[in-house]
């Protein structure tokens, strides 16, 4: 297994202590837990996105979608007994599950809807003003002793 190192980067930038955890987070998964319930991330246009779930079985209140943290929790659990019924072949796993998304920055949810054993949640990037980009107007020399001598 690799690690991945930044703390020389913690020399000259500040915040990227986040994204050394989020490394080392992503080594420790397992890729078998990861595979249940299937599901897709869309891109809508460059500030929208769906993530979409594939959660036959469940029905909305067996599902809880959670924001903590900068990560999206969405939880399914069934209350259902398996003794009710006799199965020649169970192909559905119906069974409980939890899965974690980390948001980047200024992410914010929309809302989720359940329609047709898809779990949908709709996400918004939100930009600060101060973080758009904006025009600085450039000056003459002149103008800005002008200011100056306006401002003293």
């Amino acid at each position: 297994m690799r690690t991945i190192d930044l703390s020389p980067l913690h020399r000259f930038a500040v915040g990227f202590d986040r994204m050394q955890r989020q490394f080392d987070h992503l080594q420790r998964l397992d890729d078998t837990a990861a595979t249940y319930p299937p599901y897709n991330i869309e891109t809508i246009d460059e500030n929208t996105y769906r993530v979409s779930l594939a959660v036959a079985g469940f029905t909305e209140p067996d599902l809880d979608v959670t924001i903590k943290e900068n990560t999206l929790f969405v939880t399914g659990k069934l209350d259902r007994k398996d003794d009710e019924k006799a199965f020649l072949h169970q192909g559905i796993a119906g069974r409980s599950f939890e899965r974690r998304f980390e948001l980047a920055d200024h992410i914010k949810v929309l809302g989720a809807n359940l329609q047709n054993g898809l779990l949908n949640i709709d996400l918004v990037r939100e930009i600060p003003e101060e973080m758009k980009p904006r025009t600085i107007k450039i000056t003459h020399q002149d103008n800005a002793k002008k200011l100056e001598n306006k401002a003293a």
